[in-house]
């Protein structure tokens, strides 16, 4: 599915090139409100960044923006469901160092200098490095503290530009399950705003 994904995408960055009447590229940070929305706990929200850069390429109004930036991403978990079906109050906190790379495909109108967007598209996260603490109430769930070195998500959102200014809010919605586990489900969920500047 990834490939199926990700070869559409490429194709279609390929033909955009070709038909590109501009070419931008920039850098950008920011800071997300990440958790894992998990089946069998209670989680909220930690508090993240990004930094990195973005290339745009486009004609008058379609444009495809592929990015790639390093990120920290978390979760704490403030309870846990139990086999017997109570939920006992229990704490544990991850939190992902990532390089996230999205491929986004958007609309803009508005004044050359003023002017406003929309985008979605995948995204595909690699995990560079995970710190993970948990109380002993999840031993219970042997698996659950194993993660994957990748997530896919997809990412929707709008934006404006300023001149060089590019200001973006966004949503990313996980796709895949980010745990080995075959028995619980962990999904990276998001809201990001970054601040992003036109260097080219």
């Amino acid at each position: 599915m990834k490939k199926i994904i990700f070869s559409i995408v490429f194709l279609t960055l390929g033909w955009a090139t070709s038909k590109a009447q501009t070419f931008n590229l920039g850098v950008k940070a920011g800071v997300n409100l990440a958790k894992l929305n998990a089946d069998f706990a209670s989680e909220e929200n930690r508090l993240g960044y990004q930094i990195g850069a973005w290339a745009r390429i486009g004609g008058a109004s379609f444009y495809v923006q592929p990015e790639a930036y390093i990120g920290s991403k978390g979760n704490k978990f403030i309870s846990i469901q139990q086999d017997n079906g109570n939920e006992v109050s229990a704490e544990g906190k991850v939190k992902f160092t990532t390089l996230d790379v999205p491929v986004l495909f958007g609309t803009k109108f508005g004044a050359k200098n003023l002017n406003f967007r929309v985008m979605a598209g995948p995204v595909i996260s690699f995990i560079l490095d995970e710190n993970s603490t948990f109380s002993s109430a999840y031993q219970q769930a042997t698996d659950f503290s194993n993660y994957k070195n990748q997530a896919l998500g997809a990412q929707f959102g709008a934006g404006v530009d300023v001149g060089s200014i590019s200001v973006d809010l966004r949503y990313e919605a996980g796709l895949s399950n980010i745990s080995k586990s075959e028995k619980y489900s962990q999904k990276p969920n998001l809201f990001q705003l970054s601040l992003g500047f036109k260097i080219l």
